[in-house]
């Protein structure tokens, strides 16, 4: 080969464009999702096991957790911790990152809701709601941001809420919570991209998990979804599409960003 030919070789491998992933698949990564065992969270870890990934379930209810991660096979782990603890939280992620060697991609799916009129709304349930939706989600992202800072790669994901950005009646606590997530996670997007870490929310509408079904049934669910321009509900499954989305490489460049999935609700 000449001298030019093989000048031209070398420039033409520098001046490639990276390859883009769009398997959708998550083969040979770790993702640790919390409130793992039911809910948008147990549809998460279901999806993310079928694309390939060995899941961490994380739950408050431990024995939940290890019979979630036995049904998902694929060595996934089941793992017990009070999100809303710091201690708590650390001592999982270093669990899994002992266990699994790494956690690839991080899912802050654990939450609560409890509804009341502003100005009836206990001291207790603000503080809880706060505590799990909001701090929960700090101090996990924290202690598995850590190991991924370490490694210098990680996806973390945050489960927000259509009520981060609009208000909802009876929803006081829940609504400064999913919009502190927003906040937080823009936060943890701009700190941490340069350091190979993105992180990203979604924001859901009411979702028919089985307590979504419960407490969205009759007329009261009927007049909510009329507000909803597609005119249903979301299926859990339809989030945890989201979530694989932004855990897989398709969304590399993604950052910052929240994946809003309401069916239209808060473009009105």
């Amino acid at each position: 080969m000449s001298t030019e030919q093989s000048t031209d070789a070398a420039e033409t491998s520098e001046t490639a464009e990276p390859r883009v992933d769009l398997t959708f698949r998550l083969d040979g990564r770790v993702a640790l999702v919390t409130g793992g065992a039911s809910g948008i969270g147990a549809a998460v870890a279901d999806v993310f096991a079928d694309a390939g990934a060995r899941v961490v379930v994380v739950d408050l209810d431990g024995d939940a957790a290890e019979r979630r991660a036995a049904e998902l096979g694929r060595d996934a782990l089941g793992l017990r911790a009070d999100v809303s603890d710091p201690a708590s939280a650390a001592a999982a992620a270093d669990r899994a990152v002992e266990v699994c060697g790494r956690v690839d991609v991080l899912v802050n799916s654990a939450g609560i809701v409890d509804l009341a009129p502003a100005e009836e709304l206990g001291q207790r349930a603000w503080e809880r709601t706060l505590a799990v939706n909001l701090s929960g989600t700090f101090y996990m992202s924290q202690a598995i941001g850590r190991h991924m800072l370490e490694a210098g790669r990680g996806k973390i994901i945050n489960l927000a809420s259509q009520a981060a950005t609009v208000g909802l009646l009876e929803h006081a606590a829940y609504c400064a919570s999913k919009a502190g997530v927003l906040g937080l996670t823009r936060v943890l997007a701009t700190e941490w991209a340069g350091r190979g870490v993105t992180a990203n929310s979604i924001s859901p509408t009411v979702v028919l998990t089985e307590l979504g079904r419960k407490a969205w049934s009759g007329p009261k669910g009927d007049a909510a979804m009329k507000e909803i321009p597609v005119g249903r509900f979301a299926l859990p499954r339809e989030i945890a599409g989201a979530a694989l989305f932004l855990a897989c490489g398709a969304s590399d460049m993604v950052n910052g960003a929240d994946l809003v999935v309401d069916g239209g609700y808060t473009i009105r």
